[in-house]
């Protein structure tokens, strides 16, 4: 069995040598952030390729995200823990060879906790000491019932003491400001956040969303049930949309849904041929991203977390047009 894990500093290789990078995302963001300014950190969203085009237009999208400057960047994990050593290597690399403050996912569903211990001491190795613990979704059918591992863990919140009892790691949970669709109301979703929390995360980040204040009416109900939890950032996640498709197919996928007012301003900008009209869709989604971002900016969210999909071009758009980025980031 792994013992305690202990970190004295998390660094990252970049041109100029070593650095060394704050280890906890709650501080990094607080200390990126300019009150007053309009300015607030972002941070990004990567996912493990499938491939070897894949990865290198994933090391693409890295690059140019390393130039952007981020609070932080996390990598996803796949249903059923699909992607794993996949996650867990492209994880390392980023910490190794970039300057980025990665963040690992690691999900219950499908791994023992002898497993779980194992998956927390490869991420320690690789000087990883930020964590988002996820209950994680089933494979094949992501909507599909949800089965404990037998020698697993039932709840996030159990992952989350699990992986907080392993050492000096710092933990983050997802919320949801729909509510999760496997949750019977949202008091009920309310209180599964707040118990993880209780049980030493230290921040949520919100599957996505496109109506900003399901986001305000989430930060209000978690203030409501616990103020102290209320305190921890709630980072807001948002997907700039360049496919209704594709925008349709995640939306499934996680059991949120588009605001009718959006979805039929994206299907006029669809049309009606075979083929939507790409062009038009992403203009409509990266003006909705950024007027999104501005009203969380005026609302005082903590930080803005983009959905990448493993280009850079979208969200640096979005980025450039809030003011958070020197220009345009170039099409990865």
């Amino acid at each position: 069995m792994l013992g305690f894990v202990t970190f004295d500093a998390v660094r990252g290789r970049s041109s100029s040598g070593w650095v060394t990078r704050t280890p906890t995302i709650v501080d990094r963001i607080r200390s990126s952030a300019e009150p007053g300014s309009g300015r607030i950190p972002f941070s990004v969203e990567f996912s493990p390729p499938r491939d070897e085009a894949a990865e290198a237009r994933l090391w693409r999208a890295v690059r140019e995200f390393e130039r952007l400057g981020p609070a932080f960047v996390s990598m996803t994990y796949g249903a059923g823990g699909s992607t794993r050593d996949r996650t867990v290597r492209v994880t390392g690399q980023i910490a190794d060879e970039t300057t980025l403050l990665p963040v690992a996912h690691l999900t219950a569903v499908g791994h023992s906790i002898d497993e779980l211990r194992a998956m927390c001491g490869a991420y320690a190795d690789r000087g990883i000491s930020n964590i988002l613990v996820l209950r994680g979704d089933p494979p094949g059918d992501p909507l599909g019932e949800w089965v404990k591992h037998p020698d697993g863990v039932e709840y996030a919140e159990e992952l989350v003491r699990l992986v907080r009892d392993m050492g000096d790691f710092h933990v983050g949970v997802a919320s949801f400001p729909e509510g999760h669709y496997r949750a019977p109301d949202l008091d009920h979703d309310t209180k599964y956040l707040v118990s993880k929390l209780r049980a030493g995360a230290e921040y949520s980040i919100t599957q996505m969303f496109f109506d900003v204040d399901d986001y305000l009416r989430l930060r209000d109900r978690v203030v409501a049930c616990d103020a102290e939890q209320g305190e921890k950032p709630i980072i807001p996640e948002i997907m700039p949309i360049t496919s209704l498709r594709s925008a349709r197919r995640s939306l499934e996928l996680s059991g949120s849904k588009l605001p009718v007012a959006l979805e039929e301003r994206l299907v006029r900008a669809a049309g009606d041929g075979p083929e939507e009209d790409r062009a038009a869709v992403r203009e409509v989604g990266i003006e909705v991203a950024t007027e999104m971002a501005e009203r969380l900016i005026t609302e005082g969210a903590p930080c803005l977390h983009f959905i990448t999909l493993n280009f850079a071009r979208a969200t640096g758009e979005v980025l450039a047009n809030l003011g958070l980025s020197a220009s345009t980031a170039a099409s990865a």
